[in-house]
């Protein structure tokens, strides 16, 4: 069986801890996820990564938001923000106008350009998304659903972001 296979990569000096070995599995997937949506952006899109995550969390704020606001919902340093959404400025794809309020905060929101480039690559990433977990039965995908918003309720009870 695959499971037991997977399984013994982790087993020996670990002396039986489920923790960690929960821990390098979670970490592990998510590396391998990342790695090949990193690939993929480049290969087909020649985009990044960092640069559809800015455009997702502006299509979810289609009356713009500080940039403040999107560095905390990118959980990412106010610089790194700056400096993506300056390239998707130049690039067409975003706005950037001062705050009518406060003039030294400034509103960033996607373009209509912007808006349809997002749409492209979203459609891309569902459906790279949808490949990578094609072979997980959807009642396992609803049990470690589950599961994580167990792990996810966990790690925020000790008051630290959950995010």
């Amino acid at each position: 069986m695959l499971t037991d296979r997977i399984r013994e990569k982790h087993d020996g000096a670990l002396g039986g801890r489920m923790d960690i070995k929960v821990l390098l599995r979670l970490l592990s997937c998510s590396m391998t996820i990342e790695k090949r949506l990193r690939r993929r952006f480049i290969e087909q899109f020649d985009t990044t990564l960092p640069r559809f995550d800015v455009l997702a969390a502006l299509e979810r704020h289609h009356e713009g938001i500080t940039m403040g606001e999107l560095s905390r919902s990118l959980l990412v340093s106010n610089g790194n923000v700056t400096a993506l959404v300056r390239q998707l400025e130049a690039d067409g794809y975003v706005s950037s106008q001062p705050a009518p309020e406060d003039r030294r905060r400034y509103i960033v929101a996607l373009t209509p350009q912007g808006r349809a480039h997002f749409e492209e690559l979203a459609a891309a990433h569902h459906g790279w998304i949808a490949a990578m977990f094609d072979h997980v039965p959807d009642a396992q995908m609803a049990e470690l659903y589950d599961l994580l918003a167990i792990l996810k309720q966990s790690l925020g009870s000790e008051g630290e972001e959950s995010e």
